[in-house]
């Protein structure tokens, strides 16, 4: 469809899309800055999509120096209508396995060194985060990683540490106890910056490890997640590269409309040099 734009972010081990035909690295800037890295363009099947690697070819990026806004603000304009954020995870659940998939719908956030939000002093808003994905969007990646060959799980709760360290096991047992599902670093303040930018958004975690609550697995071994991390990857691409075949009936969820009702700010107090800062992602409202 050609209202429908693919955006993927990939995490850890995913520094390309193949399948992604004509694809073209194209610098890109924003008020915010640089993205990670360069964006490449390109299309799968008859849709136009945009990869953009979170920490960078190389991996040159910690998850607290990426540079969240400036993704998520250069993804958007870009043109991308459709963000599915890829990245690598510690499992809280015995049945949720390494090499499993999980399509998260909640997140707790105990992120505390990043920039949050778009908006600020000048230009205020405060968008709903109840439900922070697009349920839409996920079900048609929970399709295209099943056709991939992925164990799905659909549902979970994410919880997104600071980092770069792995947690401590009392950690571990705590946010288990939480009822979390599992455990990331890069998905907060991605997932509310792409719902300020009225963007679909979608988290499919891959799961590497049972972080270091399992009594039978001991703590994480980075040597353990890279071999599953391969696994994962091969299986990330099946997925995006089976995504647009799920995606032809859209979605009707409101996402595009999140900064409807979410602007405080009077339009007579709105400071002129946030509002053209702001353009790239508000615009429609502004």
């Amino acid at each position: 469809m050609a209202d429908i734009t693919i955006g993927i972010i990939g995490g850890s081990g995913l520094y390309g899309v193949p399948g992604l035909a004509d694809g073209e690295w194209r610098a890109a800037d924003t008020p915010w800055g640089p993205p990670s890295d360069a964006l490449l363009h390109g299309a799968l099947g008859d849709m136009p999509a945009v990869f953009l690697p979170r920490h960078g070819r190389g991996h040159v990026h910690s998850p607290t120096s990426v540079p969240y806004r400036a993704n998520v603000a250069a993804l958007k304009g870009a043109g991308v209508t459709h963000l599915v954020s890829v990245s690598a995870v510690g499992s809280f659940r015995d049945a949720i396995a390494p090499g499993d998939f999980v399509v998260v719908d909640q997140f707790v956030d105990r992120t505390f060194a990043r920039d949050k939000s778009f908006f600020g002093p000048g230009l205020v808003a405060h968008v709903s985060a109840a439900h922070p994905v697009c349920a839409a969007l996920s079900s048609a990646c929970a399709a295209a990683a099943r056709a991939g060959g992925a164990t799905v799980h659909e549902g979970g709760t994410y919880l997104a540490m600071e980092g770069p360290q792995f947690s401590t096991l009392a950690e571990s047992r705590l946010y288990r106890d939480w009822g979390c599902d599992v455990i990331g670093m890069t998905n907060m303040p991605e997932a509310k910056l792409a719902r300020e930018a009225e963007l679909h958004y979608a988290s499919i975690a891959m799961v590497t490890d049972y972080d270091s609550w399992h009594p039978d697995h001991g703590s994480v071994q980075i040597t353990d997640i890279i071999e599953t991390l391969h696994g994962n990857v091969d299986r990330a691409a099946a997925m995006v590269a089976a995504l647009p075949e799920h995606l032809r009936a859209g979605c009707d969820t409101g996402c595009d409309r999140a900064l409807n009702h979410a602007i405080m700010t009077a339009p007579e107090a709105r400071d002129p040099d946030m509002i053209d800062r702001l353009r790239m992602v508000a615009g429609r409202v502004l």
